[in-house]
């Protein structure tokens, strides 16, 4: 979630927010033990030990850069290189250098004509799902403690030559092999919000989450396990009742598991392919204590990025995640964007099977594919298209629709080599969008696509992004990030994503907005940036060739403004 336009906190969660119970029961105090800031950090101590027991050369790197704090006010993804900058006429309209178009050296692309048969992935191991709050946050303190001494360890190594510091090591000491190891084990074991929270990270750009991190949280994000077969069984029957098999045949395995449940194969008696989501058990129940637990390690290890308002962020990921796990919910969106899309030929959403859907089972049509994130090698015309289609379907869903699906988990929406469609899965993150809110926010990327720096700077203000109290530094970090955002859609020229350097360049004005942002970002744009980073940063993965222009200035034409919004 740091990486969404926010502004975290230095070191400390507020723990008076208003997800904390004032009960102290047994299991309420052992979660406060745990997750409260110790009066003198670990970091303070590690750097203590380190001091004491190396040189100069061995001092532990400052964690706050394990996640680098990314407050861009839009996330980053591309950048054109041949837009010409308005003149200058103040020192907020001095334009950036443009920069050096990357060469990439073209590989022929294999044709794929059909999917492949989607499978788990071999790094998922079954293990029993911790179902109550005593057994998970036992779980996150054995990480905290391990975490600590793995730290440790690392020092005495280097100081006994035994292990030598890895020069493209970005975070230091604290991530090392083994705690990289302990982080993995314990959030593909317990899942549910901790482990979600990492698979948003994954998605990220490596010029925004240090690789390092990138590296645990992709993991994280392959390798969720799976549930022993008795326990899915039980979870089905709890919702189904015992005779839940005269309806389906379900294959035992999974073919996919994430962080709040796995998806199994099965067969309708009428012959129907089906696709069955199990949610594990007790995350639902354990989201408050999850976010507490996961925000006490990191509070622990000072590795909450600078300038992140941390308070806004566990709230907005709480009740995001607490959306995600009401599958009844899923369902109902699920079968309005189904309807939304229904004329828009290029995208398949399945279709919920409503006797076989609770509110902790979702069952849907079955339907193959190719994620996205793996269709490198197809051809740069189907990457191309692959490309716009994503770009023009985030548009409508925040312009057309005001309905969009959040998640830009790239295992969420698949290719289809025989029809040419793209299959789009999971609505759980899905959320509306207030008119009045998307009226002032095309308003900002109409200014960035007209490179109109007044324009950004006022309407920002106007939405609230920016408080008019900000200093002249932030106001110019603010309006130029959004400008470069604006490239892309300025440019009557395809825009090539393969040869980008736009988080590079909006990476360098970032520390500005860490420290002189003064207030969050309105809430609306934490899960919204981060759909449009991921499907930005897609196509950069895929190398697509985008006509972004063309794409927005047909939502502009079309767009109609609310009664009290009738001028730009």
């Amino acid at each position: 979630m740091a990486s969404h336009g926010l502004k975290l906190g230095d070191t400390t969660v507020n723990e008076q927010s208003a997800a904390m119970e004032t009960d102290t029961s047994p299991i309420q105090n052992l979660e406060h033990n745990f997750v409260d800031t110790p009066s003198r950090p670990v970091q303070k101590i590690i750097e203590d030990i380190v001091t004491s027991k190396t040189d100069k050369s061995s001092h532990i790197d400052s964690t706050q850069n394990i996640m680098s704090s990314t407050t861009a006010s839009f996330d980053t993804s591309s950048t054109k290189q041949n837009v010409t900058p308005p003149p200058s006429t103040s020192t907020l309209e001095q334009p950036i250098s443009k920069p050096t178009p990357i060469q990439k050296t073209s590989t022929p692309k294999k044709p794929v004509t059909k999917a492949p048969e989607q499978k788990l992935r071999p790094s998922a191991r079954e293990r029993k799902v911790p179902a109550n709050m005593v057994s998970r946050l036992s779980s996150y303190g054995g990480l905290a403690v391990g975490l600590l001494a793995g730290t440790i360890g690392e020092v005495g190594k280097r100081k006994l030559g035994l292990s030598k510091p890895d020069d493209s090591n970005t975070t230091g000491i604290f991530i090392n092999e083994a705690n990289a190891e302990r982080v993995v084990n314990t959030l593909c074991r317990a899942r549910g919000a901790a482990l979600k929270l990492g698979q948003m990270i994954s998605v990220q750009d490596s010029a925004v989450v240090p690789p390092e991190i990138q590296k645990i949280f992709d993991r994280v994000r392959q390798g969720a396990d799976i549930m022993p077969t008795a326990q899915m069984m039980k979870a089905v029957t709890k919702s189904f009742g015992q005779d839940w098999q005269d309806l389906v045949d379900l294959e035992e395995k999974p073919f996919a598991s994430a962080s709040i449940g796995q998806v199994h194969r099965g067969v309708m008696k009428d012959n129907r392919k089906v696709a069955m989501k199990v949610q594990f058990p007790g995350v639902a129940q354990c989201i408050d204590s999850d976010i507490r637990s996961l925000m006490g390690v990191l509070n622990m290890f000072n590795i909450i990025p600078k300038g992140v308002y941390i308070d806004s962020v566990i709230e907005v990921a709480r009740t995001e995640l607490k959306w995600e796990v009401d599958y009844l919910r899923e369902a109902r969106c699920a079968r309005r964007f189904r309807e939304l899309v229904r004329n828009e030929p290029q995208f398949l959403v399945p279709a919920v099977i409503d006797e076989l859907s609770t509110g902790e089972v979702i069952t849907t049509e079955y339907m193959e594919g190719i994620p996205l994130d793996q269709c490198e090698d197809l051809s740069q015309e189907i990457r191309d298209k692959i490309g716009s289609d994503i770009l023009k379907l985030c548009l409508k869903e925040l312009y057309v629709y005001r309905f969009m699906q959040t998640d830009p988990n790239w295992s969420n929406f698949m290719y289809q080599p025989d029809t040419g469609k793209i299959v789009l899965l999971d609505f759980g993150a899905t959320r509306e969008f207030d008119k009045k809110f998307v009226d002032g926010y095309i308003k900002i990327i109409r200014s960035a696509a007209d490179q109109d720096l007044k324009g950004i700077l006022k309407h920002s203000l106007d939405v609230g992004f920016l408080t008019g109290h900000e200093s002249k530094s932030m106001e110019e970090a603010h309006v130029n990030a959004v400008r470069i955002l604006g490239e892309a859609l300025s440019s009557y020229e395809p825009f090539d994503f393969g040869a980008q350097n736009m988080t590079k360049r909006i990476t360098e004005i970032i520390p500005v907005m860490a420290d002189q942002r003064l207030c969050p970002p309105p809430t609306e744009t934490y899960s919204l940036h981060r759909k449009m980073s991921g499907a930005f940063l897609l196509c950069v993965k895929l190398g697509s060739k985008v006509q972004c222009k063309d794409l927005f200035e047909e939502i502009w034409t079309n767009y109609q403004f609310g009664d009290l919004e009738t001028e730009v």
